[in-house]
């Protein structure tokens, strides 16, 4: 096989499957977390990388039927705002930058799940924005977190021994554990802003799975029936 023909073979993969690019992105940026995580260099590539999924993000929006300035107005500032929070250590800033994306990733999981309520046919694609939602559920809410933390610290506690704000990681960490309804962990909400946001995200958790995956799931039991039968 050529290069030339394999270069067109992950081109059309990406026109066809788009969401698994975002979903192999957000789970590389795991990889990424626990081998950077508390290093010296890590916040740089860590945020470097984070602005790539950004742009993922964004490409991932374009292509579902949600409307395409609404998507640039969200997106815009948040990528710029994380940039600068790479160069710029700034609790202001950071602040902003938090709730920019929490904003972007909340509102692209609502586009994948607009996408994928959208047909009564299950695609690849389908399956893999399915994974890719939770992650990008995951996403805002822990960066919704990070800004409640900002705002309002202490709102997140943890190691009894420590007065130290809780990083990304664990915030990011809390909300699988959440999202999932898996439990909270080591990590529990302590002020008002953050008990409700984290009683949102279960709400969104258990909605997410109760109606999309398992919407998912039924049509895809329907079609290899309905193949089994012809």
């Amino acid at each position: 096989m050529t290069t030339e023909t394999l270069s067109l073979n992950r081109r059309s993969f990406a026109r066809r499957h788009p969401s698994a690019f975002l979903l192999v992105a957000q789970l590389v940026s795991l990889l990424l977390y626990a081998v950077l995580d508390g290093s010296s260099g890590g916040p740089a590539v860590l945020g470097t990388f984070g602005v790539l999924l950004l742009a993922i993000v964004v490409w991932i929006i374009d292509r579902s039927p949600m409307v395409r300035w609404i998507t640039w107005l969200l997106a815009a500032p948040a990528i710029g705002l994380s940039l600068l929070s790479v160069m710029i250590v700034n609790p202001t800033l950071l602040l902003w930058s938090s709730s920019m994306e929490a904003v972007l990733y909340l509102y692209a999981a609502a586009s994948l799940i607009t996408y994928m309520m959208g047909d009564y046919r299950v695609t690849t694609d389908e399956l893999f924005a399915a994974g890719a939602t939770f992650t990008l559920l995951a996403w805002g809410f822990a960066y919704a977190y990070l800004a409640c933390q900002i705002w309002i610290p202490g709102s997140f506690g943890g190691d009894p021994s420590s007065s130290q704000p809780q990083t990304f990681l664990e915030l990011l960490s809390l909300s699988f554990n959440n999202l999932s309804a898996t439990g909270l962990g080591d990590i529990v909400p302590i002020t008002p802003p953050a008990r409700v946001l984290v009683m949102l995200e279960q709400f969104a958790g258990v909605a997410y799975i109760a109606v999309v995956v398992s919407r998912l799931i039924g049509m895809t039991i329907v079609r290899h029936r309905g193949k089994g039968t012809s």
